[in-house]
């Protein structure tokens, strides 16, 4: 049995931006159980939890968002003097909105896989 996580940041590595995302996997008591021994989760050591990671995520896609918006604007007036610098930044924040939005698939994907186990 594989974890559902270790393809979410398998699928995350090499976007910019997301570098805060790289811990997702190291959280403890996610390692795949065999035959019917199974472990049990402790705290992480690293400090943070998926919650405060994938907010910070999204603060970062937030940031990226806007200067891209700044970007536009300033492409919009002819104040930009690099046009490939909007286009950067441009596909830098489409590639991380489409990394956050695969992570949040996949994560309710996991939550609804472990709702339907059995207990």
């Amino acid at each position: 049995m594989t974890s559902p996580i270790s393809g979410i940041t398998s699928a995350m590595s090499g976007v910019p931006g997301l570098g805060a995302l790289s811990g997702v996997g190291d959280v403890a008591g996610t390692a795949a159980t065999t035959g019917t021994a199974a472990t049990t989760g402790t705290a992480s050591t690293s400090g943070a939890d998926f919650a405060s990671i994938l907010a910070s995520s999204v603060d970062q896609l937030q940031g990226m968002h806007s200067t891209t918006d700044a970007l536009a604007t300033q492409a919009a007036t002819g104040d930009l003097n690099d046009v490939t610098d909007y286009m950067i930044a441009s596909n830098e924040a489409k590639l991380a909105t489409d990394t956050v939005v695969t992570l949040k698939n996949q994560a309710v994907s996991a939550f609804t896989e472990i709702m339907r186990m059995n207990v």
